[in-house]
């Protein structure tokens, strides 16, 4: 018996140092408070695959200050990806457990419960490969991130460095690939687009797939409306009407379903 708990605290032990070993300088979080980051992990990890996959690399980013960040796209991201994010110290709780029971419910990774700061700590340090260190990894950056940076600096190194489709990092790449315009020019509808786009820019794209991503950005108007971001009567958006709010003193609108 003592033989075993000595072998498994050692383990122990021996886990938590590869655990911190793979932690990033904190000082390099720290300095995320005054200057931007370069090519982030995730943009590393791109590179990477491209090459294996015997193609060029590509990369397009434009740096813009939150000031020059559209307000829509502000409240579209921050209603679909986490609306408690200013309130919050970098992880919710309530959220994991959501998604785990829903999860659990349809006997598959359906939903997530990931914060922005806990996606911005993944996107700059760390891979899209799932595994426990990396979420225990993922946790502790979170932290740092809290601790050393504003949560308007937070939001707006997270606008500027995510994944929006192949190649293309940060909304202002994003808004001119996908619509034309800067993103201090995105309408609500440009915004959403942006949005729904975020689980897996890969994949909901409207250059990919045109249907799946209407239909995950009706869902995000929705979001955003029933949050109280737009006004009543959002018309119609592409072929099928776009839910609308209903009065606080009235029934609560009905969540779109989502399509596989």
């Amino acid at each position: 018996m003592r033989k075993a708990v000595l072998g498994s605290l050692a383990l122990l032990l021996a886990y938590a140092a590869f655990l911190f070993w793979g932690l990033p300088d904190r000082a390099q979080v720290r300095a995320l408070a005054k200057k931007n980051p370069g090519k982030t992990a995730i943009m590393l990890q791109r590179e990477a695959e491209a090459r294996a996959a015997r193609r060029r690399p590509r990369s397009l980013q434009t740096w813009v200050p939150l000031s020059r960040i559209s307000r829509n796209l502000l409240q579209a991201v921050l209603t679909a990806e986490d609306a408690k994010f200013f309130g919050h110290g970098g992880v919710d709780w309530e959220a994991i457990q959501t998604s785990f029971e829903k999860n659990i419910e349809k006997r598959r990774f359906a939903q997530g419960g990931s914060t922005i700061t806990q996606q911005l700590a993944k996107n700059l340090f760390f891979s899209t490969q799932k595994s426990v260190t990396r979420k225990l990894r993922e946790f502790i950056v979170t932290g740092w991130l809290e601790d050393d940076l504003r949560k308007t600096r937070i939001l707006e190194i997270y606008l500027n460095v995510i994944e929006w489709g192949d190649g293309v990092y940060g909304c202002e790449a994003a808004a001119q690939r996908y619509y034309g315009k800067s993103a201090a020019a995105l309408s609500p509808e440009d915004a959403a687009g942006l949005a729904a786009m975020i689980p897996n820019p890969r994949r909901i794209n409207p250059r990919i797939d045109p249907a799946r991503h209407a239909r995950a950005q009706r869902r995000v108007l929705w979001l955003m409306a029933r949050a109280g971001y737009m006004k009543r009567g959002l018309g119609k958006l592409g072929t099928e009407p776009t839910p609308e709010p209903v009065d606080d003193s009235g029934p609560e609108p009905t969540e779109p379903e989502e399509t596989p």
